[in-house]
């Protein structure tokens, strides 16, 4: 029976986790902000003989205090814990030059970066006691490979995850603690179904919940999801930048938060 903790678990790419790894008969520990969207999910969750075990959790990662306790109460609650998926995240588009973006780029920040370390801090001492090999799992983006017009908060935060899995990684290698960092392509979630442009190689949630549960499974360092972004984002960094800008000044933008003034 494995034991499960993900953020930003009631929707997306969460809820798609927490729908597979239920599916599997794993207890699963469900952090989002809002109780309501939680309770649905739970009561869409395949049945198995560990469901009643399931916990839920109304917290919003940035309040650290609050996302420690939650963590502590699922360690205690489930015994121990397997896989660890830092998930929370949100995306809007910023322009550096507009003041009201500023607050916009320190929320993405604080959600996407500071939140994962947040997250997997409570675990790790668990993690390091137990016989069994666990998955501390931060979701990156193929927007972190390289920075996006319109984009730069949330391309900054994925980048700064992905780098900041890579660190975590050889840090607890020592230690028996794998470190796997996913990195989505598109994905049919709320957050990308307003964007203003076209997404290749779009995949269902589903799908993708059951190619990432196979990789954290295996253990791997980094997989892009699904593996013809991972092409794609291979030769975006291997593009010199004098052609990567003129390709890529005139893309479309992602929908800021804030209205224009």
């Amino acid at each position: 029976m494995k034991r499960v903790f993900i953020t930003g678990a009631s929707s997306g790419i969460g809820a798609a986790l927490a729908a597979h790894y239920a599916g599997a008969g794993a207890v699963v520990g469900l952090l989002a902000r809002r109780h309501d969207a939680l309770l649905a999910l739970l009561a869409t969750l395949p049945h198995s003989p560990n469901s009643h075990l399931h916990r839920t959790y109304a917290v919003d990662v940035r309040d650290h205090a609050a996302l420690y306790a939650a963590a502590t109460d699922f360690l205690a609650h489930a015994g121990g814990i397997d896989i660890v998926i830092a998930n929370a995240g949100i995306s809007h588009g910023t322009l550096t030059e507009r003041p009201e973006d500023l607050p916009v780029f320190a929320d993405i920040v604080a959600t996407n970066v500071t939140a994962t370390v947040a997250t997997f801090a409570p675990f790790i001492a668990a993690l390091r006691t137990q016989r069994t090999a666990g998955r501390l799992v931060g979701i990156g983006s193929v927007a972190g490979i390289r920075g996006l017009p319109g984009a730069g908060a949330y391309s900054a935060s994925k980048a700064a995850v992905m780098t900041y899995c890579e660190s975590l990684r050889v840090e607890l290698r020592p230690q028996g603690i794998h470190v796997v960092t996913i990195a989505p392509g598109y994905i049919d979630t709320p957050m990308t179904r307003h964007n203003p442009y076209r997404m290749p190689f779009l995949l269902a949630p589903e799908v993708f919940a059951a190619r990432a549960a196979r990789a954290i499974d295996a253990g791997v360092s980094y997989r892009v999801i699904p593996w013809q972004m991972g092409i794609v984002a291979k030769l975006l960094r291997l593009l010199p930048d004098a052609l990567y800008d003129l390709a890529f000044a005139r893309a479309p933008r992602k929908p800021r938060k804030s209205s224009p003034s």
